[in-house]
């Protein structure tokens, strides 16, 4: 089954669902290391390009590398509902301490809030990827970059080396330069930034993007407290078999002898 769909910058064409070959993709140790599942999966289930959107593919043929966040999630997004159809189910904890339930909570995939492109960050992607906001506690002005598949890639490899440095780490790969600061000295000014000014370039990255929302509310059935969670996206997103074979094995060994 195959169907069009618009990304959120305008990037539009022909999907497939996957099929039984696209599992080696996902069993991929090699590929789940580098980061490259994604960009192999779209590849393998992107059958037709009908608008570049603001991309400029140099044989007509989509490098999703190039390709921003949001467009690259909103594209597997699709990928997943017309495998399996719209409806994912999930279990988190509970985040009260002192409950700790398990959570079993079902939505439907194809209503979580979109946001576009806007025309005015679509301008500036095009124009070399560079959009610019003033700090509110610095007085500073920074230029910064959206997320493309290529930063993807990279980011994780960041956090890694320097797990205890996860904000910093984001801002300084996210921040392409500062005004009055040299190139060297960058790291240690976005290290050195209130809390109040990181939150802010936070917000305005967010509001020059585009993407999907995956903030989801939900309830504990056990103490009914109302808590937010991220939209869970791991392997047993695009393989809910195994899923299932984990919560029939858990009732199993629930069940009273």
């Amino acid at each position: 089954m195959a169907d069009i769909i618009s990304c959120p910058s305008g990037l539009t064409g022909r999907i497939r669902g996957m099929r039984v070959r696209e599992e080696r993709v996902l069993a991929d140790r090699k590929l789940a290391k580098s980061g490259g599942q994604v960009d192999e999966l779209l590849s393998a289930c992107w059958e037709d390009l009908l608008e570049a959107g603001p991309y400029a593919f140099a044989d007509g043929r989509v490098d999703w590398g190039q390709v921003l966040q949001g467009d690259r999630f909103y594209a597997l997004l699709q990928v997943r509902v017309l495998t399996y159809g719209p409806e994912y189910a999930f279990a988190v904890p509970c985040q009260n301490a002192a409950c700790r339930a398990r959570i079993d909570w079902e939505l439907d995939l194809t209503q979580l809030p979109v946001r576009a492109l806007s025309d005015t960050s679509r301008a500036a992607f095009m124009a070399g990827n560079r959009f610019e906001t003033t700090l509110p506690d610095s007085g500073t002005r920074v230029r910064f970059k959206l997320l493309t598949g290529e930063d993807e890639r990279r980011l994780p490899q960041l956090q890694r080396a320097a797990p205890e440095k996860l904000l910093s780490s984001v801002l300084a790969y996210r921040v392409q330069d500062v005004d009055g600061v040299d190139a060297r000295d960058k790291r240690r000014f976005l290290e050195d930034l209130s809390l109040r000014d990181a939150d802010f370039l936070v917000d305005e990255f967010d509001a020059v993007d585009c993407g999907v929302d995956t903030t989801l509310e939900v309830e504990c059935p056990e103490c009914l407290m109302r808590q937010e969670v991220e939209l869970p996206f791991d392997r047993g997103f695009f393989l809910p078999g195994t899923q299932r074979t984990t919560r029939r094995r858990e009732r199993s060994t629930s069940s009273p002898v």
